[in-house]
């Protein structure tokens, strides 16, 4: 892809862009943001702009750090186009497991007119906004970044319409449910694959601690308070499941039973016993956990008359292959939401 792509991409989303905010990204030089007059959350520059797809370091005022975007751009940049944001798990795509290493959303959203934006930041953080900074994982302000800060740069930068879905897997399936009760509106649809939407109840707080800790390192406290804290009922999706109304939802989970992509030649194993073993025994007891989680979801929705897609898979262990194709079914539902 060509600079002058990546203008035309810029300048149709900024059109759409210039009423919601003054805070627009100056035009770029070499795809570096000028040094004066820039707004206080930015694009700094644009790695492998002349490909397809493409790391953006973002500036975020609220962290104060640079952020690595991955952006999965279509072939045909001419267009404004909806956007869907990916992300990773708890390790917040700093480690290597992320979509683009363990699925094949690259060549699956080849011929799709959508931008598919991915953090490639944020271990075990929740993608929320924490309380106090943490001694091992820093300022975490990610309901922040990812609801005011990102979406008008991505539509400025990369032709987004304003037009927005997110979906995610285990912890961060609990964040796309938060993330869209606190910007209702923001996503026309949510993708939640194998997450526990509690937060508050005692599975729940156990669950969220342990995310923290093993997965970063980090204080749970320093995130939400402690078990029974406000916070931590105020993020949880299932008691507050009566602000996901009209917001299109495809949830899904396992009941961790091996299932067809737990082998001992699966991607992700590849002939080694203790990764099968882990896949299996691990895996399996995660998604029987988050399975609990789901199903108290669905039983809220339907109390309060919400309508949700809801795939109950009959086996199925915490790993990549069921949250591929979890992507894929959830698709129809989310282009649609979106107008694709």
């Amino acid at each position: 892809m060509r600079n002058g792509a990546f203008r035309r991409a810029r300048n149709a989303g900024a059109a759409l862009a210039m009423s919601l905010t003054a805070l627009l990204i100056p035009p770029l030089v070499g795809h570096t943001a000028v040094a004066n007059a820039q707004p206080a959350s930015h694009l700094v520059r644009i790695d492998d702009a002349d490909s397809r797809a493409v790391t953006a370091q973002v500036y975020s005022e609220s962290m104060d750090r640079v952020v690595p975007v991955r952006v999965l751009l279509p072939a045909d940049t001419s267009r404004t186009r909806p956007t869907l944001y990916l992300l990773n798990g708890a390790g917040g795509g700093e480690t290597d497991a992320t979509w683009q290493a363990n699925t094949d959303v690259t060549e699956f959203f080849a011929d799709k007119q959508v931008n598919v934006v991915t953090p490639m930041s944020g271990t075990a953080s929740y993608y929320t906004d924490w309380e106090r900074d943490d001694p091992v994982l820093g300022r975490n302000r990610w309901q922040t970044f990812l609801t005011r800060e990102l979406p008008p740069i991505i539509d400025a930068e990369f032709g987004g319409n304003g037009t927005n879905s997110i979906a995610a897997i285990s912890m961060t399936a609990t964040s796309v449910l938060n993330l869209a009760i606190a910007a209702p509106g923001l996503y026309k649809a949510v993708g939640s694959f194998s997450g526990c939407a509690e937060t508050s109840t005692p599975m729940g707080s156990a669950f969220v601690d342990l995310v923290v800790r093993s997965a970063g390192g980090g204080d749970p406290v320093n995130m939400w308070g402690p078990p029974g804290s406000p916070a931590r009922l105020a993020n949880d999706p299932v008691r507050n499941a009566e602000k996901l109304r009209g917001t299109e939802l495809f949830v899904s989970s396992g009941s961790g039973l091996p299932g067809t992509h737990d082998y001992l030649d699966a991607p992700g194993v590849d002939g080694d016993p203790v990764a099968f073993a882990r896949q299996v025994v691990v895996g399996g007891a995660i998604e029987a956990a988050t399975d609990v989680c789901t199903r108290n979801l669905a039983n809220r929705l339907r109390a309060l008359d919400i309508p949700a897609t809801f795939d109950f898979n009959p086996t199925g262990t915490h790993s990549w292959g069921y949250w591929q194709d979890d992507l894929h079914q959830s698709w129809p539902l989310m282009a649609r939401s979106m107008g694709i």
